[in-house]
């Protein structure tokens, strides 16, 4: 048992990092007809092809706010990736999510000119193009519903805190503002919904984000029904009943429940939750493929007659159970790869000679 102890803290020995970097502004990134600027925080341990978050500020916020109010550098410190953090244009610093250009696949606006910010830390990083995520805050959270619906080529998942769906707070001009939306007015057709987002890139059939959707029921600056309303766009895209197929209460934490719709779309509703809302971390990592819910991560030992049992743990997000397989052995002189349960290999851990007794 004792040189399984010592693997667990050789392996977390490897993959701890400190935080020493600092956001950085990128004044040359590609097309920007909208005049987006663009910060970057680059870990100082950067994974080999590393993923990408975007993480999107809510109005009045600034790049600089977000990067100092949400633990996404902290957590790039930990698994390596890039984060991106956009910066509005506009007076208010609310994000386009209006326009007709915004609302269209290379349309230009600012959710063009983020996407060039994506392609330019890919081109630069070497980063992993089936690894690019998208979250933000209130507008940032409209903005991340946008980016799902007109660049699904672009984004593996997507987290949405507060926000409304995409197409909703359409006015036709730059960076408007749409009560109807916002007071929660609109209660349309999961259909409906579901095409405003298709429409936003025509004739795309492929893969489209896997989008997860946070709201609270107290939410006076973008009304709860934006929740729903945002819930029947995404289980549209994906064919899913707008019944949940599981709930899990104080999930995160309380007072949020967790409504799973499939493997693809997932709400986390806040009972008693205002505009100012949690931001969930672990759970954004778990869904975007970083850690899985798996317990325990890795693998664990036990002696039964003198062999080694090593157990694997998988997350089926369909059944909402946790598999497990064994592999019994006298382990002998192997390498193993410290996993975290979803397949993603931190750093490979010699596992010294040990006889079987």
């Amino acid at each position: 048992m004792r040189f399984l102890s010592t693997i667990f803290t050789s392996a977390l020995a490897l993959c701890g990092l400190t935080a020493a970097a600092s956001l950085q502004q990128v004044t040359s990134f590609g097309a920007n007809t909208s005049g987006t600027k663009m910060y970057i925080y680059v870990p100082d341990k950067l994974a080999t092809n590393p993923a990408i978050i975007v993480a999107i500020h809510y109005c009045s916020g600034t790049a600089s706010a977000y990067y100092s109010g949400t633990p996404y550098a902290t957590l790039a410190e930990q698994y390596g990736f890039i984060v991106i953090y956009p910066e509005s244009p506009y007076s208010g610093t609310c994000w386009d999510v209006s326009s007709t250009a915004a609302l269209t696949h290379n349309g230009g606006a600012d959710s063009n000119s983020i996407v060039n910010m994506v392609s330019y830390t890919l081109d630069k990083y070497n980063g992993d193009k089936s690894r690019v995520f998208v979250t933000g805050t209130s507008s940032g959270a409209m903005m991340t519903n946008v980016l799902a619906a007109t660049y699904p080529d672009v984004f593996a998942a997507g987290i949405a805190y507060a926000g409304v769906p995409a197409t909703c707070f359409y006015t036709g001009t730059v960076d408007g503002w749409n009560s109807t939306c916002s007071q929660g007015q609109l209660n349309l057709t999961q259909q409906y919904w579901a095409n405003a987002a298709l429409a936003a890139y025509p004739g795309y059939t492929g893969p489209r984000p896997r989008m997860r959707i946070h709201h609270g029921t107290a939410d006076t600056t973008l009304y709860p029904q934006n929740y729903y309303e945002t819930i029947k766009q995404w289980t549209g895209v994906f064919g899913y009943s707008t019944t949940p197929s599981a709930t899990y209460p104080n999930t995160p934490r309380s007072p949020y429940t967790r409504y799973v719709f499939g493997p693809n779309v997932e709400g986390v509703l806040g009972e008693g939750i205002t505009h100012n809302i949690d931001i969930f971390g672990d759970a954004d990592m778990q869904w975007f493929g970083f850690t899985c819910e798996c317990q325990p991560n890795g693998f664990e030992h036990h002696d039964y007659d003198k062999w080694t049992n090593i157990h694997f743990y998988h997350y089926d997000e369909r059944s909402g159970y946790h598999n497990r397989w064994s592999r019994s052995s006298t382990l002998c002189s192997m390498r193993w790869n410290w996993m975290d349960g979803c397949d993603h290999v931190c750093k490979p851990v010699h596992v010294p000679e040990t006889k079987r007794l």
